[in-house]
């Protein structure tokens, strides 16, 4: 260890005794890095490379006991905390500047009970990971779209993707995990044990402690479904955008079609002389019976006139990964996202002109079809709230260049407040920036003084706040909660 400075939870700069280090890398079984010690640079990269923190040391965690003597020691000393699992999430919480980071990132065991159809999962598990074990049984649970993504932050955040409409949110099928809380307590909850905190967890993020395990209900999905993409050429945006809409308002719960609007990626089944153009793309997945499938998902190449058509049966797990390559780790990225309850005319509009000012080939905006099952859940059921958004808009600025900083940022924030007179008011967390901390409270709305009263049973001095924090109730508040 080459540096023994940190910084508190009131950010004051202390020093750590070379002991104290030693004493913890003891306990830790994958040890502990410091500045200048071999991989600590790569332990602390995560997917979004505008974020570049420093943390005082990294605990790298491969059980609960880690876990838990980390937690301790952060308490111990006021340290400001973190805890990464895939490292994914938009605004870089995973790594904490000046602080202890808790990684979880070996932690990537899946286990599949194929007959109970359920599934035991480690923090540090990537999607690609949970998907490859169930599909060798034919079993799925609503995860994101990126198969890099970690199923920690996703899952905690809310998460949905392909399967959502068909199967609810993946806290809507999290029926169990095991947290170590700010005192190092081991908790296993579920719906019957410690239900508030559980209840907390389906949505709160990383609020209350460090999620060591996680149980899933699982359901019958493929191995094959229908999938693939539609695409347009921008001249027919407007047509097929509402042609879009008006379907999905009642399309079936198996079927999800999204759409993307960007600059043509280089797929072969592009045409060549499209590569670089604007366009409207429209992904799809159907995730009952295939034929079914077919049928459901040709309504979709009749919107307009498109430039591209690929659709077929696909392996689920393999379309769970077609977007990766628009998604590596490495890229500069800024999100600004709305939920939405209804499209108008208005604006739909809106997004056509942001994605014409679009101010780089990689950035693009995409609106999620979301309603179905996970709109049949009550908003008081589960921390995540936002069951009244059937379409979340995401503005996703991502580029190469730090130059470009600004640039790609204002527009990602001016689209942003032009669309947000159209949305509901109430944001995703998972997709919220590091400088949309007052986002905070209305993404949660009336479920946040419930959020703050578990908050303060069980992290009253607010050591899990390197996040999209919950601020712990007031005594008085604390009380008159449920």
């Amino acid at each position: 260890m080459h540096s023994s400075t940190y910084l508190t939870l009131d950010k004051d700069v202390r020093q750590l005794r070379q002991a104290d280090i030693d004493a913890l890398a003891g306990r830790i079984s994958g040890g502990v890095l410091g500045r200048g010690d071999a991989g600590y640079d790569e332990a602390r990269k995560v997917w979004n490379a505008t974020v570049d923190h420093h943390p005082a040391l990294i605990a790298r965690c491969l059980g609960e006991a880690d876990v838990q003597a980390a937690v301790r020691f952060a308490a111990e000393h006021r340290m400001l905390l973190s805890v990464r699992g895939g490292g994914h999430h938009i605004a870089g919480n995973a790594v904490v500047e000046g602080g202890l980071m808790i990684d979880l990132s070996a932690i990537r065991a899946v286990r599949i009970d194929a007959g109970d159809q359920t599934a035991q999962v480690g923090p540090g598990a990537l999607l690609a990971d949970f998907d490859r074990e169930a599909q060798a049984h034919g079993l799925a649970t609503p995860l994101g779209i990126n198969s890099t993504t970690g199923v920690a932050g996703l899952t905690l955040g809310g998460g949905f993707g392909w399967l959502t409409r068909k199967h609810g949110l993946t806290v809507d099928n999290l029926i169990g995990a095991a947290v170590v809380t700010g005192d190092g307590a081991l908790h296993k909850v579920s719906a019957t044990s410690e239900p508030e905190l559980f209840w907390a967890l389906r949505g709160g993020g990383g609020n209350f402690g460090v999620v060591t395990s996680f149980e899933f209900r699982l359901h019958p999905v493929g191995p094959e479904v229908w999938a693939g993409l539609v695409v347009y050429p921008f001249a027919q945006a407007r047509q097929v955008l509402r042609a879009w809409r008006d379907f999905t308002g009642s399309a079936p719960d198996e079927l999800s079609v999204w759409t993307v609007l960007r600059k043509a990626p280089p797929l072969p089944f592009i045409p060549a002389a499209d590569h670089g153009s604007d366009v409207v793309i429209f992904p799809l997945v159907y995730s009952g019976d295939v034929a079914a499938g077919e049928r459901a998902a040709a309504a979709v190449t009749r919107f307009g006139d498109p430039i591209a058509v690929a659709m077929g049966p696909t392996p689920y797990a393999g379309f769970q990964q077609a977007f990766d390559p628009l998604l590596t780790p490495g890229g500069r990225n800024y999100w600004k996202s709305n939920n939405f309850s209804s499209l108008s005319d208005a604006a739909l509009d809106l997004m056509i002109d942001a994605a014409k000012a679009s101010p780089g080939p990689e950035c693009e905006i995409f609106v999620a079809q979301l309603g179905g099952a996970m709109a049949r859940v009550e908003p008081a059921a589960t921390a995540y709230v936002g069951r009244d958004a059937r379409y979340i808009m995401n503005v996703h600025g991502r580029w190469v260049d730090r130059s470009d900083d600004d640039r790609v940022r204002a527009w990602a924030r001016k689209v942003f407040s032009d669309s947000t007179p159209h949305a509901t008011g109430g944001g995703y967390v998972n997709f919220l920036t590091d400088d949309e901390g007052e986002r905070v409270v209305a993404a949660y709305g009336a479920n946040y003084a419930r959020l703050q009263a578990v908050k303060r049973r069980y992290d009253p001095a607010n050591l899990f706040r390197a996040n999209l924090n919950i601020v712990p109730a007031a005594a008085a508040q604390s009380r008159a909660s449920p």
